[in-house]
């Protein structure tokens, strides 16, 4: 047994006023949304707003009511939309209009072939025929219930014309009774079966939907059919027909794709970041500030001390008490191997002459950090290649961040060859995924991660040159240990919204690399 509910819709709603919202599909007719699509776009409509963005409700699409048309944000492709206010509302009974079904083909009888149709009209085929399947077994014999079923799995004619009935024709549909989807015709629901004619809203199908089926196999849209999930695209089509020839009804779908991007904004939208001066910051391939020696630099820092402890220095791991690890790899006037010094603000404890080698593998940018606690002394600054940072305020609003604007950030790293600071200095470095967009809620909190990143661009640590986690490629542009959201309307690789922890947690990444709120009273 499973449970059942019925969903009744306020007669002010879109059903309750006879409103229906519909796509066209490739053709030439006319599709119908989901009664919770039709909603969400006439409460938009109704409250006067330019355009509608679906990705809260999980759909790549934007609606546009002064061209009454829908855009897929990744193809660009526009269809056109209309609004029909003869919805029957509240009874419905008969055969559904063909107008409110999912397109079955023109006059021709030939069914629509876009991908839309074909995704949902091939899970539609499937189901019917194990729900068609199951009421003969149930029924075998009593002729007491009649059974429509579809007429081939191949997307041929799923439903009936507008204008006649079919054999067993669904009975009376209650009033203000309306299932998960307003444009399936009525049919008697068994007990234990999934309903699944439901037509779903349009999902991109892509370019490997079938375009025919063999007969009597169900075309179900599977998951992951480009292979990049965690079940393989074979073993969740054979699962799928396995289950349908079992008579358990199943619907495999694919994965949502994350939103990258916002929708296209326009040069006069683009306007400058409150508080923040500019909007573009440039990095050139400078010459390293050096002091006049590493002695200077490590003297700068610490504190001499005349009776060290009997425990470890954690850089050349021999004992304080003793000399250092570095005698006779490393000879510099007047520091002698068993001098021990203290670090001013962390207290912790090394040779000298350990610091003095510790800082010649660096940097060599005047500063030192801490081997314990990372503490830093200093401006530190890092070895990010020459780019460009621009900054800009967009019109979109963030998931989580719904009452404030966004902070788009982009950054722009040509291929070049490393210098002296770099692994192999001499040779070419790639620059992958370039220009990379960032982006940040408009708010106080989020104004002060910019400013902060600005100043971490302009020490040049925001990147750096090494091994891509991802693809394995050495010598390449990556990001060095300070988080950005790269995902603009959604959250499924982890670097996009909402996260109400990300703000704070980048806050203490930068804290890490030296770049504190003190920075920007400097």
């Amino acid at each position: 047994m499973r449970p059942v509910r019925r969903n009744f819709y306020d007669p002010s709603s879109a059903p309750g006023k006879g409103i229906v919202w519909e796509w066209e599909n490739d053709n030439s007719s006319w599709t119908p949304y989901d009664m919770d699509i039709c909603i969400t776009i006439q409460n938009a409509y109704e409250k006067q707003h330019p355009w509608l963005d679906l990705s809260s409700l999980g759909f790549c699409y934007l609606i546009y009511f002064s061209s009454m048309s829908q855009m897929n944000r990744q193809t660009q492709r526009r269809r056109r939309l209309r609004r029909r206010m003869d919805l029957a509302y509240p009874l419905t009974m008969g055969s559904i209009p063909k107008s409110q079904s999912w397109p079955v083909g023109s006059s021709t009888g030939q069914p629509c072939s876009c991908h839309q149709c074909l995704l949902v009209n091939s899970t539609r085929a499937a189901s019917n025929a194990i729900l068609a399947s199951q009421r003969r077994k149930l029924y075998a014999g009593t002729g007491t219930v009649p059974v429509r079923q579809s007429s081939t799995f191949a997307g041929a004619t799923l439903w009936p014309s507008a204008g006649g009935t079919a054999k067993g024709e669904a009975p009376r549909v209650p009033a203000g009774a309306f299932g998960c989807s307003q444009s399936t015709p009525s049919t008697v629901q068994l007990p234990g079966l999934n309903n699944l004619n439901r037509p779903g809203t349009q999902r991109g199908a892509g370019s490997s939907a079938r375009t025919a089926v063999p007969p009597g196999v169900p075309a179900l849209p599977v998951k992951n059919l480009n292979g990049t999930g965690p079940v393989h695209p074979a073993l969740a089509g054979m699962t799928g027909i396995l289950m349908c020839a079992a008579g358990l009804p199943v619907c495999l779908t694919r994965a949502p794709k994350p939103i990258l991007h916002p929708p296209p904004v326009s040069k006069s939208d683009i306007k400058p970041v409150p508080g923040v001066s500019g909007i573009c910051r440039k990095t050139k391939k400078k010459h390293l500030k050096r002091s006049k020696n590493p002695e200077d630099v490590v003297r700068r820092y610490i504190q001499k001390v005349k009776t060290p402890p009997d425990e470890d220095c954690t850089i050349c791991m021999e004992r304080l008490v003793t000399s250092s690890g570095y005698e006779g790899v490393l000879s510099h006037r007047g520091i002698k191997p068993e001098l021990v010094g203290k670090l001013g603000k962390c207290g912790h404890m090394y040779h000298l002459l350990c610091l003095v080698a510790m800082y010649n593998n660096g940097n060599k940018d005047g500063s030192l950090q801490c081997p314990t606690c990372k503490a830093i002394y200093g401006e530190k600054t890092g070895t990010q290649p020459p780019g460009k940072m621009e900054f800009h305020l967009i019109p979109h609003s963030l998931p989580g961040y719904t009452d404030s604007k966004t902070i788009r950030i982009v950054y722009d790293i040509p291929t070049g060859i490393q210098g002296p600071e770099h692994p192999n200095p001499g040779k070419k470095f790639t620059a992958r995924g370039f220009p990379r967009h960032c982006y940040l809620p408009d708010n106080e909190k989020g104004r002060k991660v910019l400013k902060l990143l600005i100043v971490a661009w302009d020490r040049r640590l925001i990147f750096t040159i090494g091994t891509s986690n991802t693809t394995g490629e050495s010598d390449t542009v990556v990001w060095n240990e300070i988080h950005h959201k790269t995902e603009f309307g959604s959250n499924l690789t982890g670097h996009g919204y909402p996260d109400p922890n990300y703000l704070d947690n980048v806050l203490a990444e930068l804290l890490a690399q030296g770049v504190s709120e003190a920075t920007l009273k400097d």
